[in-house]
Order: C-alpha cells, then structure tokens, then sequence
C-alpha cells in the first residue's frame, strides 16, 4: 500500500488542522489497521492514535487524548486526524502508518515496530 498525508501546516496554539492519509494498492484499505505517529526535532518517532480496520475502535497517546480524533473512510480510502486545541509542543512531521490485519478487524497497533508502511510525512507547526 502507498500512504500520502495531506493537510499539514502552520497555525497559532489553540487552532485546529485536519490531516488525511489516503491509502492506494491493491489490497482493500478495510485490510489494515492505521495509526498516526509524529517525530518532533531531535526526538524519536512517537505514537499518536490509531484506529482498527473496522474504525470501530481507537487509541490515542496520553498527551493528545481528549483534543484529537482519529477516523477512517473506507469509501474514500482515507484515514484522518482530526487535531484540535493544538499546542506548541505538537510541532512535528506526521506520518501516516498502516499494517494489514488478516484476522481480527478490532484489533489496534499502538507500536511504531508493528507498522510496515509508512507515508512520506507532513510538517505541523503550532506557533505560540
């Protein structure tokens, strides 16, 4: 599968930005479990929400939970990230991830390890 994040940009702290991941292959999109991750400058890649195939569940890291909101379209083959109330210490490259599920559709990768397709990555700067 390729992933291509869109949607990255600059905004002010306390603004909102919605990413989109859309997701191209031959193999169905409803087949992977996604996840969103980011990589601030000089710090490693960490997790930031992941949705199962059925988008029936969801997990967000402690720092983002209650402010973004992780979805999916199967129609559109397209994951979101839905990030609001965002804070300078959000600035970081997002990437989109994806692995595909054969078995359970619930099931949700919180682990970078776990992912074997990445997007190319797209800048947020939240600016104080």
């Amino acid at each position: 599968v390729q992933l291509v994040e869109s949607g990255g940009g600059l905004v002010q702290a306390g603004g909102s930005l919605a990413l989109s991941c859309a997701a191209s292959g031959p193999t169905p999109f409803s087949s992977y479990a996604m996840g969103w991750f980011r990589q601030a400058p000089g710090k490693e890649r960490e997790f930031v929400a992941a949705i199962s195939r059925s988008g029936g569940g969801t997990y967000y890291a402690d720092p983002v939970k209650g402010r973004f909101t992780i979805s999916r379209d199967t129609a559109k083959n397209t994951v979101y990230l839905q990030m609001n109330s965002l804070k300078p210490e959000d600035t970081a490259v997002y990437y989109c991830a994806a692995d595909l599920i054969t078995t359970s559709i619930s099931y949700i990768k919180r682990q970078e390890a776990e992912y074997e397709y990445w997007g190319q990555g797209t800048q947020v700067t939240v600016s104080s």
